[in-house]
This record gives C-alpha cells, structure tokens and sequence, in this order.
C-alpha cells in the first residue's frame, strides 16, 4: 500500500478521522507521511505519531481509528487506552478515536509535543 488511499479502502470513517489529523499536524509544519501495511506513520527525522485500524487485527466492537503518539514521557492522561514502554524513554500511547471532535485541545498539544520531540 502506497497511499492513504489504498491504506483506508472502503473504510470511510477511518479515511476521514485520519484527515483530521493529518490538518492538525500539517499546520505544525514539515510533516513527512509513511504508508505501510499495517499503519500511517508522521514523521520528521523519526516517527512521532501513526494511526492504524485495530478492525484488521482485532474480533468484535473496535474503534475506526487508533492514533499513536510517541513521546519521550509518559503522559499521565486518563484518556489513553494504553502506554508501553518499548525502549528506556521512549513512550507509546494508544488513543482510540470515534469521532472527528475527538480530536480536542489536548489531542493538538500532545501532538505538537511529539512533534517538537521528533526534531
């Protein structure tokens, strides 16, 4: 898969959750997409956010989307569906959107942080 596009097929909702995010981060600044089987990642000279689609993956009632921000802390926010800790330093959390308002204050600074951190 080489585009978004490809990537979302028929999944409309997941297509158009990841938009919203993709505005958010282009007024940011330079922001590199990476498409692959599995995930769209963002990123600047590394990965700072990807999204992905836990239906692929997962039986029963998921979200459309999951957006993954990595920061080199772990954020103490009660949203998050999960952290891991894959490397000293360098954290993952998992937050499910279902919907475009999801996409609030918070969720644009943790990406701005990201952002900043992945220069």
């Amino acid at each position: 898969m080489n585009t978004p596009d490809e990537f979302f097929g028929d999944q409309a909702l997941s297509k158009e959750l990841f938009a919203t995010i993709r505005r958010e981060l282009e007024l940011l600044g330079e922001v590199t997409i990476r498409v692959s089987k599995s995930q769209i990642a963002f990123r600047r000279r590394r990965t700072f956010a990807s999204v992905w689609m836990p239906g692929r993956y997962l039986k029963g009632k998921t979200a459309p989307l999951v957006l993954t921000v990595f920061l080199p802390w772990r954020d103490g926010s009660c949203r998050w569906k999960e952290i891991v800790e894959p490397s000293p330093g360098r954290f993952t959390h998992h937050l499910e959107l279902y919907d475009g308002a999801d996409v609030d204050d918070q969720i644009r600074d943790w990406l701005r942080r990201a952002w900043k951190a992945a220069a």
